[in-house]
């Protein structure tokens, strides 16, 4: 039961209202491989937290008989059978069969005139527990668990009393086993509480939306999420880009997770870039390459004559800002990003307003590499093609084919560099904090890449735990 609940919850950070109708810009499958590995991964957990779970002080009165048991705990818990399975059309199955429990405790017990008081030492045999988790989408795009399904028997007990009295042995059986189910409901509350933020600042300009569109595909093969996917200017959250991408087709099962995102998750970020103004650039003085600054000045001589000789002498700058959001493409050759910019030639007397020789439009394509570093999903940009030509006439076009190779080189030495430092930090997916991809392989489709991967987690779950509620109680300061 508790590692159905780590199983879910660690893996999908989930947020913000959506219509199903909506083709997601994310999608996650988990197949049966990635269960056993979580399964595995928690029920070490889960043996680790029952042995150290007490149980408060429990009063009670029947007739005669008054008791008082206290220092509950649970000393051993051996899972003979354990497995954690998906439900189709539900959501998740946890099964224990056949395995044993050992429990101490201290009774306190009066009976007519009679008054005991001891240790009893309590082991259950052929426990049996069956919990079904069915998952689905609360109204904030958050996964919800909306019903639980939980039964517990025990086939076999022995006891061992210290003190007088001993015959208590059918009431400590009824309180074994309602003891075995508060212990599992205290857990599956526990985890159901447990939420991730709505939506996630990625850095200082913009933001992304993990929304669960609808509630989760549940087969006997895999569990498969449907995010929105959505980058949103942190400036104006309300300016997003309409999702009019194809939805992601995941058909492979034989890696533990797989990660799909369609064109529309990589334009929402770059048009969200966009209208937070950061693809605005200034290139002069020393980052200003001496080859090109020479070169400008020998094509705008003239220019620069007839507006006025004296600003020969005055630093030029190139000004390159986007005049529309780039467009990504995934095609099964790769993915391909294309740009238009104005690109304005500029000369810079101090003191003075810039004077501006020539405005010229620059078109280029980048080949964008996708890859995943832990959880972080990040892209690498080679610039493939350039050309600039006059806004002004098909003369001055003709007149700047000598640019073409100088500002093409600038690109790949100046820009592409910063754009690349930027891009390798890479954005977070819906994945909990401790868990990563390994051994990942990207597949590219028209319209959508797909990331197939295993899971590793590096960190342990109580340590995930832990952070995760210290980072609620900061947020809730």
């Amino acid at each position: 039961m508790a590692s159905c609940m780590v199983s879910i919850l660690f893996l999908f950070p989930l947020i913000a209202t959506m219509s199903a109708e909506e083709p997601p810009g994310c999608k996650i499958r988990i197949t049966n491989r990635g269960l056993e590995m979580l399964k595995y991964e928690t029920q070490k957990f889960v043996v680790e937290e029952l042995s150290n779970i007490t149980m408060p002080e429990m009063k009670g009165k029947e007739g005669h008989f008054q008791y008082t048991i206290k220092e509950v705990k649970i000393n051993e818990l051996n899972l003979t059978y354990a497995d954690l399975a998906f439900q189709p059309g539900l959501g998740l199955l946890f099964k224990v069969q056949n395995s044993s429990i050992a429990l101490s405790f201290q009774r306190h017990i009066l009976y007519w005139l009679f008054y005991d008081t001891g240790a009893i030492n309590a082991s259950a045999e052929g426990v049996n527990i069956h919990t079904v988790l069915h998952t689905t989408r609360d109204e904030l795009g958050r996964l919800k668990i909306s019903n639980i399904t939980c039964d517990a028997s025990i086939a076999k007990m022995k006891m061992k009393f210290t003190g007088t009295l001993g015959r208590v042995y059918d009431f400590l059986a009824t309180f074994l086993t309602t003891g075995m189910l508060f212990h599992t409901e205290n857990i599956i509350v526990f985890f159901k509480i447990w939420t991730h933020p709505v939506r996630t600042e990625v850095d200082n300009y913009v933001g992304i939306d993990y929304s669960l569109l609808s509630d989760p595909l549940v087969t006997s093969r895999s569990l498969d999420m449907d995010f929105r996917g959505m980058f949103f200017e942190l400036g104006n959250e309300s300016n997003t880009l309409v999702n009019s991408a194809i939805n992601p087709i995941v058909r492979e099962y034989d890696r533990m997770v797989y990660l799909a995102l369609s064109e529309y998750f990589f334009d929402s970020g770059l048009y969200s870039y966009y209208k937070a103004g950061i693809f605005q650039m200034n290139i002069t003085n020393e980052h200003m390459p001496k080859d090109l600054e020479m070169l400008l000045r020998t094509t705008y001589f003239g220019i620069i004559m007839m507006i006025n000789p004296a600003l020969v002498e005055y630093p030029i700058s190139l000004q390159l800002e986007l005049n529309s959001a780039p467009k990504t493409t995934v095609k099964t050759s790769g993915v391909t990003v294309a740009i238009t910019a104005i690109v304005t030639v500029m000369v810079l007397p101090p003191g003075k307003a810039p004077v501006q020789l020539s405005s010229m439009t620059m078109e280029a394509k980048f080949n964008a590499k996708v890859s995943m570093k832990g959880k972080r999903l990040a892209v690498h940009a080679d610039l493939r093609r350039f050309k600039i030509y006059s806004n002004q006439s098909a003369l001055e076009s003709l007149a700047l084919i000598p640019l073409q190779v100088p500002l093409k080189t600038m690109l790949q030495i100046s820009i592409v560099p910063i754009i690349n430092n930027w891009t390798k930090r890479g954005v977070a997916i819906p994945l909990a904090d401790g868990m990563d991809f390994i051994e990942e392989v990207v597949e590219y489709h028209n319209g959508y890449l797909i990331i197939g991967a295993n899971l590793h987690f590096s960190k342990g779950l109580r340590e995930m735990i832990e952070r995760k509620i210290q980072a609620d109680a900061e947020n809730a300061i």
